[in-house]
């Protein structure tokens, strides 16, 4: 009985080892497939398929940038992988990136559609726009679609404004005829516009908004959609892995406010378009900033600062004059008082190199001057405010928010609370009283635009594809990111 016993063991051992062998045969031939974000990791690189534009990316003289490099660089690092960006010529490139696989999700500015949605899967967006019709100042203004007549609208071929201009005539306007281009893109249309060569195109509201600011006498004449949200692009498989991971990100971005924060640094200072001061920005820039720019170039060089941001702070105080004079006595390019100037060692205000480099010295002391803890950009930001309204009067801002519960360090708790300077129940409570609080705000917003100018004026690459990433090009090695590095993010705008 004994006997039998160990012998029905042994043989229930035997059947259960064979069992195993035959399951692990079974699963080394057939292993269980391998999900997309696996892939990803385990290849240690992301392959992200966008565009060259002002709202999406490229090259400047510093590196790579732009809204969409900097969410997929973030996204990459999240992953703990390297971030392989690829340029495609055209829409129809990026999907069919897309749908061949050689990349793993788009990022350039792409709108959901619903015929896009049937083929891809979309997250959900970081950023709301409208469609807008865009014409020329001194062409004839459209008010609705049936005034615009045969050949005299294009617009980017596989784009959602073809997906939207189909759906309005089947709905509304069946005679509406337009031209669709497989080689342009946004800021090609909207040049065609200015230069005269279309009569009409459509952009997003966006993309009209950055553009206007080198083609002011475009307009928009309507609106011909509501509100749609901009997000990444991922095939449409039963694999939602990295997906999920990617929607993730994003919901943490928007909980975390880091979203807003990358939202508000590349479009928040574009704020109300003044026509007249573009027209007069490109003027000076033309036949005034030569005269200069070589001291500039030096007193950044000296103070660590970028030359164009100290060229955008001349533009706003004098519009490079030399001989600019206000009201209250300040003077020269950079418009130093009296006593900042003798503070400076400046004895001629009216000297452009003296007013420069005077200028720059001042602003690298509020640099220093501001607390270790404020980060950049925040910190010029500030510095540049106090510049406008003085230290004091921004330090009380500061203690205003701190009082309120708010981050004093966050340019865009500041430029709510320098306002609020000007209100007796809250400049009572300051060191310094009462203050035209505004006056920094729009300073601020001012400068930086026309430091956002000067860069895209002062660099033709912009538009350049960075070498290795066109579309089909062997990649060049990426290094990755240091570990713990932060989401790149300047502050918010006005």
């Amino acid at each position: 009985m004994r006997i039998m016993a160990v012998r029905l063991v042994a043989g229930a051992i035997t059947l259960a080892l064979m069992a195993y062998a035959w399951l692990a045969w079974e699963r080394a031939r057939d292993p269980e497939p391998i999900t997309i974000l696996e892939r990803v990791l385990e290849r240690g690189e992301l392959r992200v398929i966008t565009r060259i534009s002002a709202t999406t990316y490229y090259q400047t003289d510093k590196g790579r940038a732009g809204l969409e490099f900097e969410l997929a660089q973030a996204f990459a690092h999240r992953l703990g992988v390297q971030l392989r960006m690829l340029v495609a010529p055209d829409l129809e490139a990026i999907f069919a990136a897309l749908d061949d696989g050689e990349a793993d999700l788009a990022a350039a500015g792409l709108t959901y559609t619903e015929s896009r949605g049937q083929r891809y899967w979309f997250t959900p967006p970081y950023k709301d726009i409208t469609q807008q019709l865009v014409y020329r100042v001194g062409t004839p203004r459209p008010d609705d679609l049936s005034e615009i007549g045969p050949g005299e609208l294009a617009v980017i071929a596989n784009s959602s404004h073809a997906d939207r201009l189909r759906e309005l005539r089947n709905r509304s306007h069946p005679d509406l005829t337009w031209a669709e281009d497989e080689h342009a893109d946004s800021e090609a249309m909207l040049y065609r516009v200015w230069n005269e060569e279309l009569r009409y195109t459509v952009a997003d509201s966006h993309e009209l908004s950055i553009n206007r600011a080198y083609y002011p006498e475009l307009r928009k004449a309507f609106e011909i959609s509501g509100v749609e949200g901009l997000a990444w692009a991922f095939p449409r498989t039963e694999d939602l892995s990295l997906y999920n991971e990617a929607a993730r990100y994003f919901t943490d971005l928007r909980l975390e406010g880091t979203l807003s924060t990358l939202l508000e640094e590349h479009f928040g200072h574009l704020g109300r378009f003044d026509y007249v001061g573009f027209r007069a920005f490109n003027r000076h820039v033309a036949d005034r900033l030569p005269r200069y720019r070589h001291w500039f170039e030096e007193a950044a060089e000296e103070y660590g600062v970028d030359w164009r941001l100290l060229a955008a702070i001349g533009y706003q105080e004098s519009h490079w004059d030399p001989q600019a004079v206000s009201p209250t006595g300040v003077r020269g390019i950079m418009m130093l008082t009296l006593d900042t100037a003798s503070m400076l060692g400046v004895d001629n205000r009216l000297d452009p190199k003296q007013s420069i480099f005077g200028g720059a010295r001042y602003f690298s002391r509020l640099l220093e001057r501001l607390p270790e803890d404020i980060e950049e950009p925040h910190r010029a930001w500030m510095a540049l405010a106090a510049y406008n309204v003085g230290y004091g009067h921004l330090q009380d801002a500061r203690r205003l928010a701190r009082q309120r519960g708010y981050d004093p360090n966050d340019w865009r708790v500041i430029r709510d609370h320098l306002p609020l300077l000007s209100q007796r129940q809250w400049y009572v409570q300051t060191r310094h009283g009462y203050a035209r609080g505004w006056e920094p705000v729009h300073y601020v917003r001012n400068i930086r635009l026309y430091y956002q100018l000067l860069q895209r004026i002062t660099e033709p690459g912009r538009r350049q594809v960075p070498a290795g990433e066109a579309l089909g090009e062997p990649p060049l090695p990426t290094p990755p990111a240091p570990p713990g590095a932060p989401l790149p993010a300047d502050p918010p705008a006005d």
